[in-house]
């Protein structure tokens, strides 16, 4: 999908995923001008190089002013240097300073759900907000957080928040964290137990909007999961509200994100047991590749 051409500056974004990269061309206001999706490619670090590499490519002209990556993946505080990625063969790897010397450009890199939070907190339904967090239900569940105006440069794993001891097996290794029990895999799970091994999480809300008491219900306790978990972070941070975005949690909306405020509400210290919000994400797809571009407008602007 190519948009009329638009006055420079423009950057690269690119939303970096286990199975696709999404990449685009992004002005200083969050509108994506040109976009071009390809499927990840499996197998080595140097064949997700060369398909990172071919993605700039293909965008590159002059307009371009910076490249920025959502990545995801544990980054070095200081310097972005990846040091493990998840579902990509990406370890110890540098790069942002390989892009810069390879492009000639500014390069900004970030974990693609803090990413994804910059972007709504920044053009979606967190702007003018001074704290708050992002949650992205997917097919595990990731996050980032604002404190002070200011993006959390940490790895703020959210996902692996341990809400149920000694419960279910993540995909981590450890248990009872809120990725096994509030992610889309965890809504396939329970599809598959109520409906048959071909279910899927897509089913269970469709079951759910029809009326299907056991599959409100499943939805039901997947949000009071998360709610436990919004309820921990609300405690450490404080935040104004709480952004629930990813797939899974697009499409499954008010059937996980009523019960969520209430579990959430039911475990926040005062006064956010009152006055805590849970809202929707509004840039849906598209936030980690909007988030991408804004990192690549700090890394212009100095700012990385």
């Amino acid at each position: 999908m190519v948009a009329p051409a638009v006055e420079a500056p423009v950057v690269i974004g690119l939303d970096v995923g286990g199975t696709k990269i999404l990449s685009g061309l992004v002005d200083h206001e969050g509108e994506v001008v040109a976009e071009r999706e390809v499927p990840s490619p499996e197998g080595s670090e140097e064949g997700v190089l060369a398909a990172l590499d071919a993605a700039v490519e293909a965008l590159l002209d002059d307009r371009v002013a910076a490249i920025g990556y959502g990545i995801p993946a544990n980054l070095e505080r200081g310097t972005g240097r990846i040091l493990h990625a998840m579902n990509l063969p990406l370890d110890d790897v540098d790069l942002v300073s390989r892009a810069r010397e390879r492009f000639g450009l500014p390069v900004g890199i970030e974990n693609d759900a803090s990413a994804a939070t910059l972007a709504e907190w920044r053009r979606g339904a967190g702007r003018g907000a001074q704290n708050l967090l992002m949650l992205t239900l997917g097919t595990g569940v990731g996050g980032g957080i604002v404190v002070d105006g200011r993006l959390f440069r940490g790895w703020a794993e959210l996902g692996h928040l341990v809400i149920q001891e000694g419960g279910e097996v993540c995909t981590c290794g450890g248990r009872g964290h809120v990725e096994v029990l509030a992610s889309g895999s965890a809504a396939d799970r329970v599809a598959q137990e109520l409906f048959g091994r071909e279910a899927d999480a897509h089913v269970l809300v469709e079951r759910a909007r029809e009326g299907d008491g056991a599959a409100r219900e499943a939805l039901a306790r997947i949000g009071r999961s998360l709610g436990a978990a919004i309820a921990s972070l609300v405690n450490i941070f404080d935040p104004e509200l709480v952004v629930v975005g990813g797939g899974f949690g697009a499409a499954a909306g008010e059937l996980v994100l009523e019960p969520a405020l209430v579990a959430a509400r039911a475990d926040a210290v005062s006064p956010a047991n009152r006055t805590l919000r849970v809202v929707p994400a509004k840039l849906g797809p598209e936030a980690g590749l909007v988030g991408a571009g804004l990192v690549a407008f700090e890394a212009l602007d100095g700012v990385r």
